[in-house]
């Protein structure tokens, strides 16, 4: 299932007038007193797709965890399909663990692992960070913090979804999962509710009656069952193309070379799941929801075309530190041709790749899991929002 996302930016220009009461009569001392300004265009935000997983991580939740690691790039590129009157919109993901006993009991047994970002290597870290143990699973309280705690969006456009997901009665705790859903959906803030057990018992422990209330979707799944992969003749040349890309990144700032590393270690992530997950991995970074212009110079001149101007010699990588500004360009500008040309070499593959798992998909009886649950909801959403679906 796939599915796909964008946005749409505007620009406003304002010419204001000071100082002139009587347009109709006025001498030429007053007309000296006119003063005209010009404010500057200001660029609209781009729409934004947001979606908050929250992860019960109590002791028998293993199984749901791998099934969160296996499935990121997968939920990734179904997001990056979605578009909005056909400009692609920034997608953001955020991530709370709850029900771990390893957490404070003032918080709820609550953490949030990650913020509301574009920094879909960080999701991929923390991810594979989450370890299980205990727990009391506090619904109502997990679903209160995702709310107020992350930087949802303020546009009518923005798609906000929130997911949760756990094994155990969803009314437990002292916040009243109703009252926390009414406050999500006070802000547009759509909740899905994933039951990993049987599906009348997720109905018998108001799962369900959680996803009514927050006008989302109920799904249950085997969270013990092993993710479904299908290896295709195509994964091969895109994880080729992958070692190629990551060739093309270049790093700078304080964080740059760590983040460097972390990219690879993701890349390395990716492939212990599985060949078909690298390639998964692969095909994501060659979206535009793929962004590390906080460490990357290529996807930073993007933003900002003056940014080699600004950055103080410290901050470059060794190789470009005695090089001059023209010089520096020069080499951006390459490395963002060579980035084009094999991102457009894994897109035609991806698609080829996508037909072919599509094809297999139908030959086999697979249910859903966290991944699946997450995928068909979003481009059932997505079309109510006013989205379309996109290659």
């Amino acid at each position: 299932m796939r599915a796909r996302f964008i946005t749409s930016a505007l620009f406003a220009t304002a010419l204001s007038f000071a100082n002139c009461t009587n347009a109709n009569s006025y001498t030429k001392k007053e007309d000296a007193k006119i003063s005209y300004s010009i404010e500057k265009p200001v660029k609209k935000e781009n729409t934004k797709i947001q979606v908050a997983i929250l992860l019960d991580t109590s002791n028998s939740m293993d199984g749901l965890i791998e099934q969160a690691k296996s499935r990121l790039w997968n939920i990734v590129n179904t997001l990056t399909t979605l578009k909005y009157h056909g400009k692609t919109p920034d997608i953001e993901i955020g991530l709370y663990e709850y029900g771990n006993d390893g957490l404070s009991p003032q918080s709820n047994y609550i953490r949030q692992v990650a913020p509301l970002t574009t920094d879909l290597d960080l999701i991929s870290e923390k991810l594979f960070s989450l370890r299980t143990n205990g727990g009391s699973e506090y619904c109502g309280a997990v679903i209160t913090d995702a709310t107020k705690q992350l930087n949802w969006g303020k546009d009518k456009s923005d798609m906000k979804l929130i997911y949760i997901a756990g094994n155990e009665a969803f009314n437990q705790g002292g916040v009243n999962y109703r009252e926390a859903i009414s406050d999500a959906l006070h802000s547009d803030i759509y909740v899905n509710t994933i039951f990993c057990g049987n599906q009348e018992e997720g109905i018998r422990t108001f799962w369900k009656d959680g996803a009514d209330a927050g006008k989302g979707k109920y799904f249950n799944i085997d969270s013990n069952r092993a993710v479904l992969y299908i290896a295709t003749p195509y994964d091969v040349r895109i994880s080729e193309c992958n070692a190629k890309i990551n060739e093309t990144y270049i790093s700078y700032g304080s964080k740059g070379a760590e983040k460097k590393r972390n990219q690879e270690m993701q890349d390395s992530n990716a492939k212990g799941v599985s060949s078909a997950n690298y390639a998964e991995r692969a095909v994501s970074k060659s979206k535009a929801a793929y962004k590390n212009h906080s460490w990357d110079l290529v996807d930073k001149v993007k933003d900002d075309e003056k940014a080699i101007d600004k950055l103080k010699k410290e901050e470059l990588p060794k190789e470009l530190q005695n090089k001059s500004a023209a010089e520096i360009k020069v080499y951006v500008d390459k490395k963002a041709k060579e980035r084009e040309v094999i991102q457009k070499e894994i897109g035609e593959l991806a698609e080829k790749r996508q037909a072919y798992i599509d094809a297999e998909m139908k030959k086999s009886n697979a249910q859903d899991d966290l991944g699946g649950a997450i995928n068909s909801s979003v481009i059932a959403f997505a079309k109510t929002k006013g989205y379309s679906v996109e290659k």
